[in-house]
């Protein structure tokens, strides 16, 4: 059966971030993950200590290789990304904790010697909608005339309830109002979500995708939930479990969801990389190609693909 999706050059049928790369800048990109020694407002007492209570002792920057000079982080990265791809252009990920909490000097200091790079296609900057503030808003923004800024917000669920739960200490309100003065600026936005999140149904999780796929956004990363050891859920879920996604039913809610959003919205990811010797469970996220090729498999056999069921057009 011909693949029907028009964005795509293989089998997928959704915008592969690899898709957008190559049509985007003609090589080889990768992401350099990196950690500028920032923090998190729910972890240091300014709204609430612990951090989400899914989050990693790291700031979900487990595989970054950490070193006190940003610059040799990026250059060790970069090194050990060429042994698999030789010629390939890096992207700056700042990825571990809140990379916008913090004083302006700060983000200039980090983030202007990667945009002066001429080997950097783009620098990505992971953060919260409460650290978002007009000041830095609008510095990211004067950054795009010399480089594409990607500005990766995490949500993680639309429901308030669950964002309690796990101590996100911001609510779904201030991710719109984040959302909506980033889509006055010419950074490109991608929106994080947790697939599995503890207590959520699958029209939970539904209801999370149909509404990011109404937002002015170019990207969403759609995880599954990881249960890592010496987390706060860890300890929550010792005590009292709750029900973890099998893969069959992650494989599913994956490609509903995918179908409500908008071709034109990229994908970023569909699956996580959690370091194996810290994961308690889902031990079957481990084999990360197993489960995205389990996606192709049903979205074929079934005949569906992203956008299907949703006509919205995303502005350029």
């Amino acid at each position: 059966m011909k693949n029907p999706f028009i964005y795509s050059n293989d089998n997928k049928r959704y915008h592969t971030f690899n898709y957008y790369l190559k049509n985007t800048y003609h090589e080889k990109v990768f992401k350099v993950p990196l950690d500028g020694g920032f923090t998190c407002p729910n972890r240091d007492g300014s709204k609430a200590t612990g951090g989400c209570t899914f989050c990693s002792a790291l700031g979900s920057g487990d595989s970054i290789i950490h070193h006190e000079d940003i610059m040799t982080q990026y250059e060790e990265g970069v090194k050990l990304l060429r042994k698999k791809w030789p010629h390939g252009k890096g992207m700056a990920y700042f990825q571990a904790y809140t990379n916008t909490y913090g004083p302006l000097e700060k983000l200039k200091e980090l983030f202007e010697p990667f945009v002066q790079r001429e080997d950097v296609v783009a620098v990505c900057i992971a953060t919260r909608a409460d650290c978002l503030n007009d000041e830095n808003i609008a510095y990211l923004d004067s950054l795009t005339s010399y480089k594409d800024i990607w500005v990766e917000v995490g949500l993680q669920t639309i429901h308030d309830e669950t964002a309690q739960r796990i101590n996100r200490a911001h609510d779904f309100a201030c991710f719109l109002k984040a959302i909506d003065k980033l889509s006055k600026t010419n950074c490109k936005i991608c929106v994080h979500i947790i697939n599995g999140l503890p207590y959520e149904t699958k029209d939970m999780m539904i209801e999370t995708i149909q509404t990011i796929a109404s937002l002015p956004i170019h990207a969403v990363k759609i995880h599954m939930l990881h249960l890592l050891k010496n987390t706060v859920m860890a300890n929550e879920y010792e005590k009292k479990p709750f029900h973890i996604l099998t893969l069959e039913e992650y494989v599913e809610i994956v490609c509903e969801q995918l179908t409500y959003l908008p071709k034109e919205i990229i994908i970023e990811r569909l699956t996580g990389d959690g370091i194996a010797s810290e994961l308690i469970a889902p031990l079957w996220t481990i084999k990360k190609v197993c489960v995205l090729n389990e996606i192709d498999k049903y979205m074929a056999r079934n005949n569906i693909y992203q956008g299907m069921n949703n006509s919205k057009k995303i502005c350029d």
